[in-house]
């Protein structure tokens, strides 16, 4: 497995991942939401996408965790947490202070275990 700092993959390439990780779609426009990014980092075996993880940001001190994840043929062998870990060593050295995640509950464990601590927040669903 080889992890790769900003891969920019091309569509056709994440697409079949985002399918299995996610079970729907990737988002459309893909390419622009990563190149708004911090950065990003993906896993690979051989020139296959296998794991994945975007790193957004406020434009300053802030960064964000979103969509880590692992092909599911590919889970529980510490790939998602080598990209969090990629992640947060790429957001740091970008020069963000703090790194944020939000996820579901049954994700806290995965989480913590990466160093993430617990902290108050809101939330307001859009839609």
């Amino acid at each position: 497995m080889e992890i790769k700092v900003d891969p920019f993959p091309s569509n056709p390439e994440i697409s079949p991942f985002w399918l299995a990780a996610w079970g729907n779609p990737v988002p459309p426009r893909f390419a622009d939401i990563l190149s708004r990014s911090l950065g990003h980092v993906g896993a690979y075996e051989g020139k296959k996408i296998i794991g994945f993880v975007n790193v957004a940001w406020d434009g300053g001190v802030h960064a964000f965790i979103l969509d880590t994840c692992v092909h599911p043929g590919f889970r529980r062998q510490g790939i998602a947490t080598r990209l969090v870990r990629e992640a947060e060593s790429l957001a740091r050295l970008r020069g963000a202070r703090w790194l944020h995640v939000d996820f579901e509950p049954h994700l806290e464990e995965f989480y913590r275990g990466c160093g993430f601590r617990p902290t108050t927040a809101g939330l307001i669903k859009l839609q």
